[in-house]
């Protein structure tokens, strides 16, 4: 009898059965999200034909050359029909609700959505391989957010996890059962527990890319004021499209495993505002006021990622420093708002 372990093993002899191969197939959930841009670029760069679900009230990806198809993880059913149709041959779980602090107001949500849908569609891509004979890696996306109340620094793959927030103890739920399916059924399943990534393409609801289009429109006279919570917050940020290169280096690798991502660096808050407000000439002291309403009911203050484990296994190393990073993102919002004054907005 085949054990789990090596069940991937057998069903990758027959992963092109009933297709003609002409490139690798991958689905993205979530493909509408900053990490699903910079990872279908990554993709249709390395030959991919790439596919993104996205909810239906999302807009699109901008990308012309992803193939469409809307949906959520809410909806078990509808995804084994989408595996079918698009008989993927990696699927990248991108998807969740994903603002921390709006965890806390909607905490059902987040549990189904980010927990649970993580779960759906595990059981999913199961059900397809077991019907279909075909071979099919998973991503999960981990968050440094599970890590929370750190008990050691920095943190890797062993370090305990102490949540802080529904989002985070929804993660964690979606990490074991990636563990889980890879365990109990031989799944190709990995997790990348990714440390804070930014870059241009940042939901602006985030604190980094908040200061940046902020800083941006001061700069150029059309706002006034940036209302904060902790500033004291320290966070290890990287930038997004080198950790998406890292989600597909785990799948094209010769054995499934979690992997701890991150630049190795802490950097708080204070120091962001720093970067940014002194490149553009401005002295955020000025400008910026702490509102105790962006405080979250728990904290989550230092975390720091030990990433050696991926740069030994990988040969993944992180290329765009902090002072980059948020160089960059300056650059970029400048520029928008530099349009939006000639726009009148």
């Amino acid at each position: 009898m085949t054990s789990p372990q090596n069940v991937y093993h057998t069903i990758n002899r027959t992963r092109q059965k009933g297709r003609s191969y002409v490139s690798q197939i991958a689905l993205i959930t979530g493909a509408s999200g900053q990490d699903g841009w910079y990872l279908t670029d990554w993709l249709i760069g390395q030959g991919y034909e790439v596919h993104g679900l996205i909810p239906c009230r999302a807009p699109g990806s901008g990308d012309a050359r992803l193939r469409l198809h809307y949906g959520d993880l809410s909806d078990g059913s509808n995804l084994i029909q989408l595996l079918d149709e698009i008989q993927p041959d990696e699927v990248y779980n991108l998807a969740a609700q994903s603002y921390v602090g709006l965890s806390f107001e909607l905490p059902v949500y987040t549990g189904d959505v980010t927990g649970l849908g993580a779960l759906r569609l595990l059981e999913a891509v199961r059900l397809h391989m077991k019907r279909t004979g075909r071979f099919v890696k998973f991503y999960q996306a981990s968050s440094s957010e599970m890590f929370g109340k750190v008990e050691e620094s920095p943190q890797n793959e062993r370090t305990p996890f102490h949540p802080r927030s529904p989002y985070a103890c929804a993660k964690i739920y979606a990490h074991l059962q990636t563990m889980n399916y890879r365990e109990a059924y031989g799944m190709f399943a990995c997790s990348g527990i990714l440390f804070n990534h930014e870059s241009p393409r940042r939901g602006e609801n985030f604190v980094t890319r908040k200061i940046t289009r902020a800083a941006g429109r001061i700069k150029v006279g059309l706002q006034e004021r940036l209302s904060l919570g902790n500033l004291d917050a320290s966070r290890d940020w990287g930038f997004a499209g080198d950790y998406v290169r890292a989600m597909w280096l785990m799948l094209q690798h010769d054995k499934p495993d979690d992997y701890v991502i991150g630049t190795g660096e802490t950097h708080s808050i204070r120091e962001f505002l720093d970067e940014v407000f002194s490149y553009l000439e401005l002295d955020w002291h000025d400008y910026v006021d702490v509102d105790p309403k962006y405080f979250r009911p728990a904290e989550v203050d230092i975390v720091c990622a030990d990433a050696s484990k991926a740069k030994r296994v990988l040969k993944w190393e992180p290329t765009i420093s902090f002072r980059e990073l948020a160089r960059m993102m300056a650059d970029h919002d400048l520029e928008l708002a530099q349009r939006d004054l000639r726009l009148g907005k």
